[in-house]
């Protein structure tokens, strides 16, 4: 059995009512700081409270399935109800986009007790009604293969810190084992959803996402999951539930000089 799992777990978001003290970190305040970060976001879910989000692709985002469903519903939440806002540093964001459809892990319960199973499906894919262009923000791709040591950093936003990103440049894997990536990153709330990030050559990678912290009868412990082929099937998923292009037809009147193109076919938006 996994050592860590789990004397208690509490999942990370800005709604819960405990905190933790925060070790130092970088805050990146400014445009300089923030480049090569651009794609890590605030998910702001109404007037709830607040989530971190990572880009994958210009209209997609990944992060938890806790922060991406409703507990009253137990269902992802509606279109327009989560904003997606990339770089936000000061009250100011790159670019600001509406969630228009969301993808979860299918074996994830919103209104489950939390527990090391649902950690290992706490994941979901969030796709914006419009893309951010490359040229303001370029998506992290995910890693795959053998991980190089076990260093990781996390970049997230959280209590206390909720107006710019905080980067923890290195912490560390302490255990992966039945699914579950557990690591010593000084996460708090509001970091649900942040990228585990590691290394591979000159740029990172998404290697997990953060679901929860524990405490292990010594320390902190932050845990998320084995992503496997998880995102691979929520994008079939989205491509699957997605809203199919609706068509409109023109009649013309025979004589009117305007030529007959037969159907007009409007795009359903997000790519």
């Amino acid at each position: 059995m996994m050592r860590y799992i789990l004397n208690i777990l509490l999942f990370l978001s800005i709604s819960a009512s405990a905190s933790y003290a925060q070790s130092v970190k970088r805050k990146l305040t400014d445009r300089d700081d923030l480049y090569g970060w651009e794609a890590v976001g605030r998910l702001d879910i109404g007037e709830q409270g607040f989530c971190t989000g990572t880009l994958i692709a210009q209209d997609l985002v990944l992060t938890a399935a806790h922060c991406a469903m409703d507990k009253a519903t137990g269902k992802p939440y509606p279109p327009g109800k989560v904003t997606f806002r990339a770089g936000l540093s000061n009250g100011d964001s790159l670019a600001d986009r509406k969630v228009v459809q969301i993808a979860a892990h299918p074996d994830f319960v919103a209104n489950g007790p939390v527990s090391a199973p649902r950690v290992r499906v706490d994941v979901a894919l969030m796709r914006l009604e419009e893309p951010i262009p490359y040229s303001i923000a370029d998506p992290f791709a995910l890693h795959s293969g053998r991980v190089s040591g076990n260093e990781i950093s996390v970049a997230s936003y959280g209590r206390g810190r909720a107006e710019a990103i905080t980067r923890q440049r290195s912490c560390r894997i302490l255990q992966r084992a039945q699914g579950i990536i557990s690591f010593n990153c000084d996460v708090t709330f509001g970091s649900s959803g942040s990228a585990i990030l590691t290394k591979n050559g000159p740029r990172w990678q998404i290697l997990s996402v953060v679901s929860a912290v524990g405490w292990d009868g010594r320390r902190k412990v932050g845990y998320g999951m084995e992503l496997a082929e998880i995102v691979s099937d929520l994008k079939a998923d989205l491509r699957r539930d997605a809203p199919r292009p609706q068509a409109t037809i023109r009649r013309l009147q025979v004589g009117s000089g305007k030529s007959n193109t037969g159907a007009k076919f409007i795009s359903s938006g997000g790519g």
